[in-house]
């Protein structure tokens, strides 16, 4: 049947049965050739393949278009050309297909004619058919007969021999080989041989083929060919008339099924080194088409002997021709698609050394010369290996020249040598190992020679890689060491890990060799199509475009083809989609686009992304007229052709994740776009230009480097969106006053200063995390007020205040965040915003609310936790949509009663009696929030049992936190009214008991916390609480009869109890009581009549439970048949029934289920054996994540990863611990990364065992039980973070991966030994971007995890990669605990938040600290799964520095003024009296610095919440404070230093106001060895000790002193800032008891340990000054300097003139930002005289022109006239000259002179622009005298300008 469109013929025809195996596979024996009477050579057209076959619709990819149907295609008749024959196999089919495609037809088109199934010549007219039909003459001898059927098992098998009866024309020639150093040997055991040549000095022979001498056959004249084949014969089974023209294999090999479910046919048709010409002869090629390859023939191997030299053009290796190394330009070699198409040269030298995608070492090489010899030691499953000669090694470190070792002689230099595992496609492997200069094809030609030695199917095989599942044929000239090396890079190994040797391991996930056919592999399995619409092929493996796409091509609108790596699309195709509107293409591995994209006219979409692509010069999308969305992103782009400004309809355009520097000025000229991403890329600044873009919507600008918009942007007059987090960006006045912007995200930027200079439709505004410490309202450019801002966030800046009248404009906020800054009050005005519906104050020093809060009506969420708070406004009761409040870690002391109490009269209240309250049902007139609250949080606050009769009333209440309160007893009816009640947290109180009386009303309770309390039973009224899931009642004192449950509660009544926590109650014991006999069970209830006792004491019947705590707690028996039934552990459940205590070391642990109520994450704990003498060493460690992984199926456990990393990570590390080479330099860090490592090859290879193992179960059984684990591949998706803290003895090992970290306190002080691997940090990102990978705007690495290293994740492997940052600790006296957590933690608590909340509870119990941890965390927002360790490093040292108090525990109102933080210290100690020591403090210049530098006021914060907390620390007492200067006191002289020295470094650290840090009183410096010497404010001290005289105030009622001492001490704080000046009696004790240089004095015993210890720890250097003459002294006192070891440099800093003026602590004024002001200048005095200022052009021109240049950019015509009404000039001619080395003087007098002339260029504009003013009683008159007007008019006139 004739095909449409081409010019082949099909003609069908069925084989006979003898020649289809029983797999259905054809079986073709070799075609044997008789002697001919010429010595020519048989195919002259060697080095021309044929014509690759028409790519139409209708194409059959040379196979049969039906099943059981053989086609043969012929040349038509008349027509002249090339004779090409293919055959094709399927075993499912039992055809052969024969092809004969038309010379005359190029492959595509003439530019692309190497992208057929075979390469095809340059010309097209080589080879043309005789006509003459006598040449059939010279056919009949060449017939013979098929070789008899193989048995079944030999199918696929080579006997070795099958190739003697071909003509030896048509062998591969023997190689001459030196004989004495080739030998063989051959094992011919079951299922195995092996086979050897030299390597390491073995020897070893070659095999030599039989020669046998043949005549070839005369080539036949041009009129003498004709061809007619006998179609009868080969349907018959006789192929003999087609000996000569196609070659079969011997044994009957077709093809077999590919691995990995990917079909062997057409890996890159295109792409076939195996099929050389021999394999194809037409022997009536044309005698002219001969004559190109003369010189070849000379050579040619068919007629070498083996002696004779073989010349360079051929390589012969072993017997057998290397394909890949051959150089004649006709050998068939593979060619890379054209996509492909790279050149190495422009390669990123940066991404050479991390990234690395083996596809680059193959685009279109030449070849490289060919070895002189090879070794090879090969068997199924043994090693074999490749060494290269001297010549191919090349340079380099590794690839140097080495001869062969032998016996005789060993060589010098040494070479690496790799060994990997190459699979087959039937199933076994093989291990390879080469040297680094070893290129593909020598182990193609090497696998080929010795897996199936002389057969030919060797020839049709090739290695293969697959990267994570994207499979692709290798090229010739690519390195396999190279492959291996890098993966393993990016995978986390380091070169000392043997990288030469890893290779063997099994890791699919990250790199796959596989060795398998690419000829006559199966079709492309037909992909079921509904319709042709919309078509979906993405990740199927495709090598082709299926037929039936071909066929409906013009009926596809959407084609999605992405992550198809070796997918080719063909011209024809893309022409025949004549209505495609959508084309997908990420994840193709191209490094071009193809030509054919540029052909689809009709496209609109565009994706591209995730590609290689480095530009775009060549794609020519301009052809493509009506594109509207190009997608570009995560390619290699570093700019964008000159032509694409012709996309005129392009409206989205997004080139995020590439590699600019800077803008593409072409985009400035696409006016037409309204989307453009450019995140993640190195901006640093915006074009001038950029304003042209007048029709931009949403530009997104996310990871860049920029610091401004210029003021050009302020003509982008219809963007909506604006995203530029993480930028450096410092000012956002001019996008902010955009016409019609919308949402403006500015986080993560350097913005100090906001003016609120909002635009009329704003209504989004991030400013979050910047360190802005002023902010201001500037009206808008129509003078308009905001109204149409609704969400402001303000969070993570450094603000101290709120300007009122700024704030009470806001009016139309919905949402205001103003976290994490350092407010004191908030103004009234917050009562104007009468739409806010969130407030969000967190992590302040609010002391109070405003009362105007209760006139928000439309409150609904109030969030001022971690504040200062004491009262709580009463104005909140009038709040009537208020549904939320958090007021956790507070101070407040009581709730205020409601305002309806006062309308009960005297002696009428509501809560005049402890324990007696009215029903609130029966209270009249009860207000708004009784009705609205539903969540109240008051954790950490002052509440006591008689402050809590308020909370009574509210009967809405879903959720109460009361935790950590003072609270010892609640009311018996406090819950009657709560009815509603789900969650109740009444932890870390002093309770000993909790009302029963309505414990059975809480239907709806479900989670109850009473952990850290006093309870010594609980009531069995508790197992009547039906609906209770979770209950915390650890850390109490526990101790009764759980087998009384008549009287007490037994957890077995509540049998939905997922989490039960009974941990820390140490006299708890739960024993099995058979005293009772079984006819007792009489007197049980209904719901006890089944259980017995030996139930009662276990948990077996908790189906639910999900975690049970029994650590510390007492499990035993009291009878031999009575036992605790404790439940197994599974990864469904966590059990812990350890002792808290490991080496010493106790340790707590805290977890939650959150919300979804699922085990995500499981702890381990870990000691060592270890015998007399040897250390001590222990694991803590936890796996898992904060929320479940999506996508899994129902019955999948979420928590399945985390459960095999927590059974087999010891294992894994005690390995890698065992082989450790400490001769090399190997430590435990190596152990511990390896570690890491292997565990996640571990967790893949356990995950796919399971998988085959539930494939196999499903079809060895249909059913499955119903208790039996189902495998989810979803599972090899998810993943799980790690932390692991190794302990031995005294040094601390930390390694994570993931967000879960290790902090340790030292002295209070936290400190990270873990990194969150966050996608946006920048070492991250360069890791993720090398690797492949991209960052999407959420944060998220390939939009799919949040997080850049983890366990598993397996698709994003080595993108996502589990090596871990390993840190090392040691452990010294003043380190106190670790805290080790996952997100849970650390995502809402800061690291020294953390640390101060656990301080207080480690010093009693590290359990209760990580309990207390835990509820904070909740509390603070956490609602995932939470988990957090808490290890004990010094468990005495706490609990010394709090027993040795001298007094009570003060009040926090002590102190002026109040800090929120200071209860979570040691309580201030007792006023000290006696000998003591004084220090006075002082902020250097702290005069000027109030008066010039905004940043000041938040600066002073941080300065004083600084002092108090070391004073906490330290041990010292707050005597007053007189603005700035701070006087304390303390017991001990070194108390004093220790304090004044950790003040000093901790204030060189602290996060300064970038005011503070730009003037020159705070800016940073360093000393010549690179030191930081200074940093921020400088505070000056002065120490001094004596007897003072004690006197109480009477105004504050705190100790103040008096005396000539106290006088001596504030002289002594004199000197300059930074230093501390202390007298001969400090540094005295300084000797004695740090240096041990002096002997000790009276004072010294008195010294305490630990803060000799803090000082050794911190280092300490004394400088002595001399005798100084103190003011109003007398005598002489001899003065010393005293700093922190490594900071004498400050000795010899000095106040300056500058310094003592207002000067130095100013922001220092910038050249660049008054040169800006003055182009201002001239624009307005321009604009004054009616005519623009324009600053001249370089001479260079620039982007905006007026004519084209040679690429099609605009270029400036200098010369060319200017209209009159521009003035053009050079701003530098008209400004005063400025230069960077002018002073703030100079700089002042220039501004002072700018300022004048703007003054006078902005009045003269307005007498021009503005109308002439008009005295309105003289207009009256006027309009009087006029008399046209009548008096109505005139009264209506008169008072419209009255109201002017």
């Amino acid at each position: 049947m004739a095909r449409r469109g081409s010019a082949m013929t099909d003609i069908s025809l069925r084989l006979s049965e003898d020649a289809v195996g029983p797999n259905g596979v054809a079986r073709l024996a070799p075609i044997e050739t008789r002697p001919a009477s010429d010595d020519a050579a048989i195919a002259p057209w060697v080095d021309v393949p044929p014509t690759p076959l028409p790519k139409s619709p209708g194409r059959t990819f040379a196979f049969s278009a039906k099943a059981s149907v053989t086609s043969l295609v012929t040349q038509r008749a008349g027509s002249n050309g090339n004779t090409g024959y293919y055959r094709h196999g399927r075993p499912s089919e039992s055809q052969s297909t024969l092809s004969i495609p038309d010379p005359n037809r190029n492959s595509i088109d003439e530019g692309d004619s190497q992208r057929g199934p075979f390469p095809s010549s340059s010309s097209s007219n080589s080879f043309e058919l005789r006509k003459s039909k006598s040449s059939l003459n010279l056919m009949s001898g060449l017939i013979h007969k098929i070789r008899p059927r193989p048995s079944k098992p030999n199918l696929y098998a080579s006997d070795g021999h099958s190739s003697d009866a071909m003509h030896p024309s048509l062998r591969n020639p023997v190689p001459p080989l030196p004989t004495p150093l080739i030998s063989f040997s051959s094992d011919h055991s079951a299922n195995s041989s092996k086979y050897s040549l030299p390597f390491k000095g073995s020897i070893a022979k070659a095999r030599r083929g039989d020669k046998k001498k043949h005549a070839h056959p005369p080539l036949p004249e041009r009129d003498q060919v004709n061809l007619e084949v006998d179609l009868n014969k080969i349907s018959s089974g006789d192929f003999s008339e087609m000996d000569g023209i196609i070659r079969m294999p011997s044994g009957g090999y077709l093809s077999s099924p590919s691995s990995g479910g990917v079909s062997d046919f057409g890996t890159y048709l295109q792409q076939q080194p195996s099929l050389t010409s021999i394999d194809f002869n037409n022997p009536f090629a044309s005698s002219s088409s001969s004559i190109q390859t003369q010189t070849h023939r000379k050579h040619s191997q068919h007629r070498i002997s083996p002696t004779s030299m073989i010349p360079p053009d051929f390589v012969s290796i072993n017997g057998r021709q290397s394909v890949a190394s051959t150089t004649n330009s006709g050998a068939a070699q593979w060619v890379a698609p054209q996509s492909w198409v790279v050149q190495q040269e422009g390669e990123d030298a940066v991404e050479q050394a991390a990234h690395y995608d083996s596809s680059e070492d193959e685009v279109n090489p030449p070849p490289p010369p060919p070895p002189k010899m090879s070794t090879v030691s090969f068997g199924p499953g043994e090693d074999w290996a490749l060494v290269p000669s001297p010549e191919q090694m090349g340079p380099g470190p590794v690839a140097k020249p080495k001869r062969p070792r032998t016996s005789q002689s060993r060589a010098s230099v040494h070479h690496t040598f790799y060994k990997v595992r190459i699979y087959r496609e039937g199933g076994g492997n093989h291990y390879a190992s080469f040297d680094s200069s070893a290129t593909v094809g020598d182990l193609n030609a090497h696998l080929s020679s010795k897996i199936f030695r002389d057969d030919v199917r060797g020839d049709h095989h090739r290695l293969y890689l697959d990267e994570g599942g994207r499979e692709r044929p290798l090229g010739s000239t690519e390195k396999p060491a190279s492959i291996v090396r890098k993966r393993l890079l990016l995978n986390g190994y380091e070169p000392e890990d043997g990288l030469d040797v890893l290779g063997i391991e099994d890791q699919p996930f990250l790199f796959k060799f596989i060795f398998k056919t690419q000829l006559l592999g199966p079709l492309e399995e037909d992909q079921p199509f509904e319709t042709f619409d919309f078509i979906d092929l993405t990740g199927r493996s495709l090598r082709t475009i299926p037929v039936a796409l071909h066929q409906n091509a013009d009926s596809i609108v959407s084609l999605k083809l992405s992550r198809n790596p070796m997918l080719e699309i063909p011209l024809d195709f893309i022409q025949s989609c004549s209505t495609l509107r959508e084309l997908r293409l990420s994840n193709m591995a191209m490094h071009k686009v193809p030509q054919s994209v540029r052909h689809s006219t009709t496209l609109h979409r565009l994706d591209l992304s995730c590609n290689r692509i480095a530009d775009l010069e060549d794609a020519y999308l301009d052809d493509i007229p009506g594109l509207m969305n190009l997608g570009v992103q995560n390619n290699k782009l570093t700019a964008l052709p000159w032509h694409f400004g012709r996309l005129r309809s392009l409206t989205s355009l997004n080139i995020s994740n590439n590699r600019f520097s800077q803008f593409p000025p072409i985009i400035c000229q696409m006016q037409s776009l309204q989307d453009l991403d450019v995140s993640f890329n190195s901006i640093s600044q915006l074009p001038d230009d950029i304003g042209n873009l007048v029709n931009l919507k949403r530009l997104w600008l996310i990871g860049n480097q920029i610091t401004r918009f210029s003021n050009e942007c302020a003509q982008l007059v219809s963007l909506r969106s604006l995203d530029c987090r993480r930028n450096s960006i410092s000012d956002l006045t001019v996008v902010l006053m955009l016409p019609k912007i919308e949402d403006i995200l500015a986080d993560h930027n350097m913005i100090s200063a906001l003016d609120l200079s909002i635009g009329p439709q704003l209504a989004k505004l991030d400013v979050s995390h910047n360190d802005i410490t002023k902010l201001s309202l500037i009206p808008g450019p129509v003078g308009r007020s905001p109204y149409s801002l609704m969400s402001l966030d303000l969070s993570y800046a450094k603000l101290s205040s709120l300007d009122d009248i700024a704030l009470g404009t806001l009016t139309s906020l919905r949402t205001l965040k103003l976290d994490h800054n350092s407010f004191r009050t908030i103004p009234d005005t917050l009562g104007e915003l009468t739409y806010l519906e969130t407030l969000s104050c967190s992590d302040n020093q609010l002391d109070t609310l405003p009362q105007s809060i209760g006139r928000l009506q439309k409150l609904e969420v109030l969030d001022a936790h971690h504040n200062a708070l004491t009262v709580v406004p009463a104005s909140l009761w009038n709040c009537a949509s208020l549904i939320k409040i958090n007021f956790t870690s507070n101070s407040i002391t009581k709730w205020p009663f409601p305002p309806s109490e006062t309308d009960l009269g005297e002696g009428g209240s509501l809560y005049d009696r402890k324990g007696s309250t009215a029903s609130a049902a029966t209270i009249p007139g009860l207000p708004p929030l009784v009705h609205s609250l539903e969540k109240l949080y008051l954790g950490e606050n002052k509440l006591s049992d008689d402050e809590v009769h308020p909370l009574m009333i509210f009967k809405e209440l879903r959720v109460l936190n009361l935790s950590f309160n003072d609270i010892q007893e609640l009311p018996p009816d406090f819950l009657t009214q709560m009815t509603k009640i789900e969650q109740l947290y009444l932890s870390g109180n002093k309770l000993t008991n909790i009302p029963t009386e309505d414990l059975p009303l809480l239907k709806h309770l479900t989670t109850l916390y009473l952990n850290g309390n006093r309870l010594k039973t609980l009531p069995h009224e508790l197992g009547k609480v039906k609906d209770l899931v979770i209950l915390d009642v650890g850390s109490n004192l526990l101790r009764y009869n759980i087998n009384n449950w008549e009287f007490d509660w037994n957890w077995n009544f509540n049998k939905k109890l997922k989490y039960l926590n009974l941990s820390g109650n140490k006299r708890l014991q739960i024993k099995a009581d058979s005293s009772r006999s079984s006819g007792q069970h009489h007197r049980m209830s209904r719901d006890l009549s089944q259980l017995s006792r030996q139930t009662l004491a276990g948990f077996r019947d908790l189906t639910a439970l999900r975690v049970l705590g029994l650590i510390d707690v007492t499990i035993t028996t009291t009878g031999a048949d009575a036992g605790v039934d404790i439940p197994d552990e599974t990864d469904l459940r966590r059990v812990r029934t350890s002792q808290s205590t490991v080496n010493g070391m106790a340790y707590g642990v805290a977890d939650s289920l959150g919300t979804t109520q699922l085990l995500n994450i499981l702890d381990l704990v870990y000691e060592f054996n270890h015998n007399p003498g040897e250390p001590k060493r222990a694991i803590f460690a936890m796996f898992g994540r904060y929320s479940p992984p999506k996508g899994l199926l129902p019955p999948t456990s979420p928590n399945k990863v985390s459960k095999f990393l927590h059974d087999n990570f010891v294992n894994v590390f005690q390995t890698q611990l065992s082989v450790l080479n400490t001769a090399k330099g190997h430590t435990v860090t190596d152990a511990l990364r390896r570690t890491f490592i292997k565990l996640n090859e571990k967790l893949f290879h356990y995950l796919r065992d399971q998988s085959m193992k539930q494939r196999k179960n499903s079809r060895a059984s249909s059913t499955a039980t119903s208790n039996s684990w189902m495998y989810d591949p979803a599972l090899q998706r998810t993943g799980a973070s790690a932390c692991v803290v190794y302990f031995v003895n005294k040094r601390m090992y930390a390694a994570n991966v993931g967000n879960a970290m290790a902090v340790v306190s030292r002295q209070g002080e936290a400190h990270c030994l873990s990194k969150v691997h966050d996608p946006y940090d920048r070492d991250e990102t360069r890791h993720i971007r090398a690797a492949g990978g991209w960052i999407s705007t959420t944060g998220k690495v390939n939009e799919e995890v949040d997080v850049s290293r983890s366990f598993g994740h397996f698709n994003l492997v080595p993108t996502v990669n589990a090596k871990p940052h390993v840190s090392t600790w040691d452990v010294s006296p003043l380190d106190e605990f670790v805290i080790i957590a996952n997100r849970g933690l650390w995502d809402f608590i800061p690291v020294q938040t953390a640390v101060d909340i656990a301080r207080s509870a480690a010093a009693q119990d590290p359990m209760i600290a990580a309990q207390k941890l835990r509820d904070f965390a909740m509390s603070y927002g956490a609602d995932g799964s939470t988990m957090i360790m808490v290890v004990m490093l010094s468990e005495s040292r706490l609990q010394q520095e709090y027993a040795r108090l001298p007094g009570k525990r003060r009040d926090r109102d002590e102190l002026t003024p109040a800090l929120k933080d200071l209860s979570r210290f040691r309580p201030e100690i007792d006023p000290p009296v006696g000998h003591l020591a004084l220090v006075f403090t002082d902020i250097r210049n702290s005069t000027h610095l109030w008066e010039v530098n905004p940043g000041m006021p938040t600066a002073m914060r941080l300065h004083n919440s600084l002092l108090r907390k070391y004073l906490r620390i330290c041990g010292g007492y707050e005597v007053k404070t007189e603005g700035d200067a701070f006087m304390v006191s303390f017991p001990t002289a070194l108390e004093a230093v220790w304090w004044c020295l950790a003040v000093q470094k901790a204030l060189l650290e602290e996060a300064w106001p970038l005011e503070i840090l730009e003037c020159e009183d705070g800016k940073e410096e360093f000393d010549e060895r690179g030191t930081r010497i200074r940093r921020g404010l400088l505070v000056r001290m002065g120490i001094h000790s004596g007897y003072p005289v004690c006197e109480p105030d009477p105004i504050t009622h705190r100790m103040d002193y008096f005396g000539s001492m106290v006088n001596r001490s504030a002289r002594v704080n004199s000197a300059a800032g930074g230093q501390i000046a202390v007298t001969g009696d400090i540094v005295r004790e300084i000797n004695a008891r740090v240096f041990e240089t002096e002997l000790e004095s009276e004072y010294s015993k008195a010294q305490p340990q630990m803060a000799v210890e803090g000082i050794k720890t911190v280092g300490v250097s004394v400088i002595p000054v001399g005798e100084m003459k103190l003011k109003g002294f007398e005598f002489t006192e001899h003065i010393s300097h005293i700093y922190i070891k490594g900071l004498e440099a400050r000795e010899n800093f000095k106040d300056t003139p500058s310094t003592t003026t207002g000067q130095a602590s100013r922001v220092q004024f910038s050249v660049p930002q008054t040169k800006e002001l003055g182009t201002l200048c001239l624009r307005l005095e321009a604009l004054s005289g009616g005519r623009l200022f324009r600053a001249s052009p370089d001479r260079k021109g620039s982007v905006q022109s007026a004519t084209n240049g040679p690429m099609g950019d605009l270029v400036v015509d200098v010369n060319k006239e200017t209209p009159s009404t521009v003035f053009m000039a050079d701003p530098q001619l008209l400004l005063p000259p400025m230069t960077e080395d002018c002073s703030d003087v100079d700089l002042m007098l220039v501004l002072d002179s700018l300022s004048v002339r703007i003054e006078n260029a902005i009045r003269g504009i307005a007498e021009r622009i503005c109308p002439p003013t008009v005295d309105k009683a003289k207009f009256m008159a006027a309009l009087m005298d006029g008399g046209d007007l009548d008096p109505r008019t005139l009264e209506l006139i008169s008072s419209v300008l009255q109201k002017l």
